[in-house]
């Protein structure tokens, strides 16, 4: 299958990417994950995985902030705090569940990317997966992705 970027929107009432996350959403100043939004979700998808990834992390691979999958295709989003509702993944944090925005103080801005995929295929996968686990699990069952931006600063 081709990879596009075509149907599918994801959004959060939060901020308008790629603008400023609120406060709450940081990892030492609330830690509450942020609602999520999607619509346009293609034919054949199977189920959804959503990836918050802040590739601006002073390491080798960026740092992960939420690993989220086994979301049914009826799904239109997820709710503020409710990644619990689905299967969670471990953050660098070496937490499961969501591990909000925490960039170095004085590192200067940071781009949290929050991804959404439908994917052909129900994963099944077990809880505690880590980025590079799901995105191995996934590899060949990608139908469509879309992503948003949001920016924090410490």
């Amino acid at each position: 299958m081709a990879l596009t970027i075509k149907d599918l929107v994801l959004w959060t009432p939060a901020w308008q990417s790629p603008g400023q996350i609120p406060d709450r959403h940081a990892y030492d100043k609330g830690n509450v994950s942020p609602e999520l939004r999607w619509s346009g979700v293609p034919e054949g998808t199977r189920s959804l995985a959503v990836i918050c990834h802040d590739p601006d992390a002073p390491m080798l691979d960026g740092f992960t902030h939420w690993v989220v999958y086994n979301v049914p295709p009826e799904a239109e989003g997820i709710a503020e705090d409710g990644g619990g509702r689905f299967t969670e993944g471990v953050t660098d944090f070496g937490d499961t569940g969501y591990g909000g925005p925490m960039p170095p103080a004085g590192h200067g801005p940071h781009h949290y990317f929050f991804f959404v995929y439908a994917l052909d295929a129900e994963l099944g996968a077990e809880p505690g997966l880590t980025r590079r686990q799901l995105l191995e699990r996934m590899d060949g069952h990608l139908i469509e992705m879309n992503r948003m931006v949001g920016v924090y600063e410490n």
